[in-house]
């Protein structure tokens, strides 16, 4: 009983304890209520088309969602395309890094980009360099617009880069979000390795990328994955812990969602119920096969949408583009069928010719991320109870809520139970 360990949830943050554990030896069960791998990142049905519940991109400084992703035989290098960090707004802005070692990938990027004048790219880099001078701390931390405003930040600089890059990491819009978190993703990316700020984009569905495979590994090392089974009592007996019929375990990681806490665990709900939280809506434009964007990946400017991306460049899912809107907006207010008909719209400026989708569906995830505000208190993985663990993209760490926060935040959940 002293090595089995139960891990409730198979999101990317209870997939990747699961994981660490089974490596290290010990006996793991995992506990997943849905039927599909992957939590708040999972594959979705659409027209026969496997995709996501919400369109996801990588960056290369998520060094343990590639390490993971390789212990478990899913091929980064086969499974993310890599390119080299490219924003783009179509007839607006383009920032593209060129093949050059750091620092000099990222200031010739800012140099070199287009839909900015040279006063707009000279205070991007004074941003940047001040914040290196920093040591990457923002302190008091502020919203990301007070950040902005206290280095006067020239208006369309803000509008084409920062806003969109703090909407894109956090999933907040500036006017909320944390300087400091948004500090340290700049300090990994692009103030990083020249690798780190390398845009990954997933060429196969986000269950398939990493949940599925390590479910996989798990098995192969004795553990095992149980699908569709809501936990529905967590109860301490002993000095073990027992999962409805299940047990006993000597030790718990609890990754589910943080509005799920309460269920579970009643006496840690306080932890989180404070948090507010963010949507990320993702529309599936079907059109004809021959229908493509002129790059993979593109930004909206005061548009609908915010980012569209071409499913079959990336995956090979002819004629279908994914929209996708993070954080909170007038976009909520509109009904379906007016939304989508404003983002076809908006794909038409960038598609000459574009014919009336043959089909589209959208996917609201209501709650897709917490709000990443400033100074947000966030639980630590040690629950205060024996032998229980939280792992999840909310808990302590630097980073907001992203793929790699989720892994790390399971990576390490794990390492403790190993310490035990």
């Amino acid at each position: 009983m002293s090595k089995r360990v139960a891990v409730i949830g198979a999101g990317y943050a209870g997939m990747a304890a699961a994981v660490e554990l089974a490596a290290a030896g010990r006996n793991v069960t995992v506990f997943e209520a849905s039927r599909v791998l992957g939590g708040r990142a999972r594959a979705a049905q659409i027209d026969g088309f496997e995709v996501d519940n919400g369109q996801h991109i990588l960056v290369g400084a998520y060094t343990e969602t590639l390490r993971l992703m390789r212990a478990v035989g899913a091929d980064p290098e086969r499974l993310l395309r890599r390119t080299p960090l490219r924003f783009e707004f179509p007839g607006e802005f383009l920032m593209s890094a060129p093949h050059l070692p750091a620092p000099l990938h990222t200031a010739f990027a800012l140099l070199l980009a287009r839909g900015l004048d040279w006063r707009e790219k000279l205070a991007a880099i004074r941003l940047m360099q001040g914040l290196k001078a920093q040591r990457f701390r923002v302190d008091p931390d502020v919203t990301v617009a007070a950040w902005l405003d206290a280095n006067k930040t020239p208006s369309r600089q803000r509008r084409l880069l920062w806003e969109p890059l703090c909407i894109a990491a956090l999933n907040t819009p500036a006017e909320r979000a944390s300087a400091q978190v948004l500090a340290n993703v700049l300090r990994d990316s692009l103030a990083g390795t020249r690798e780190a700020s390398d845009m990954l984009l997933p060429q196969v569905d986000l269950t398939r990328l990493f949940p599925q495979p390590a479910a996989e590994f798990v098995r192969q090392r004795g553990g095992s994955v149980h699908l569709g089974h809501r936990v529905a009592a967590l109860r301490r007996e002993g000095d073990a812990w027992r999962i409805d019929d299940a047990g006993p375990f000597a030790q718990v990681v609890v990754a589910v969602a943080p509005y799920h806490l309460a269920t579970l665990v009643p006496e840690l709900s306080s932890r989180v119920d404070h948090f507010d939280w963010e949507p990320i809506v993702t529309s599936y434009f079907s059109y004809p096969p021959e229908t493509r964007l002129p790059q993979p990946m593109l930004g909206v400017d005061a548009g609908l949408a915010q980012w569209l991306f071409d499913r079959g460049a990336l995956c090979g899912q002819q004629g279908l583009i994914a929209a996708v809107i993070s954080a909170r907006g007038r976009h909520l207010e509109l009904p379906a069928a007016e939304l989508e008909a404003g983002i076809h719209r908006e794909i038409a400026r960038l598609v000459p010719g574009l014919p009336t989708p043959l089909k589209v569906q959208t996917i609201t995830e209501k709650r897709a991320t917490f709000a990443c505000v400033p100074n947000l208190s966030r639980p630590a993985a040690a629950s205060g109870l024996p032998g229980l663990w939280l792992a999840g993209d909310y808990v302590a760490g630097d980073y907001p809520a992203t793929l790699e926060g989720a892994v790390r935040s399971g990576v390490y959940a794990a390492r403790q139970v190993l310490l035990r």
